[in-house]
C-alpha cells in the first residue's frame, strides 16, 4: 500500500490530487513524470521523511510500489 505522505509529495509535484497511485503506478503512467520531476520527488521524499537514498537504490526502482518498500525499509 502507498502511504498518504508519498501520494501527497507525488500529487504535489504535479499539482493534480486527482492522480491515480498505487503499487504498480510507473513513472510512464503519470502525464509529466520526467527526470526532473523525477528527481524533485526522490529529494522530496528523502526530506519529508528523514532518509537518504543511494543512487542504485533510486536507479533499481520499478514502480511506486518498490518506493514505498524502499522507504519502509530506511525509516525501520
Amino acid at each position: 500500500m502507498i502511504s498518504d505522505k508519498l501520494k501527497s509529495i507525488i500529487r504535489h509535484e504535479f499539482d493534480a490530487e486527482d492522480i491515480e497511485l498505487n503499487e504498480r503506478t510507473t513513472a510512464n503512467e503519470v502525464p509529466g513524470w520526467d527526470s526532473f520531476s523525477h528527481i524533485s520527488i526522490i529529494h522530496q521524499v528523502e526530506k519529508q521523511f528523514g532518509i537518504r537514498f543511494k543512487a542504485l537504490e533510486v536507479m533499481g526502482l520499478r514502480n511506486l510500489g518498490d518506493l514505498q518498500e524502499l522507504i519502509n525499509r530506511k525509516i525501520g
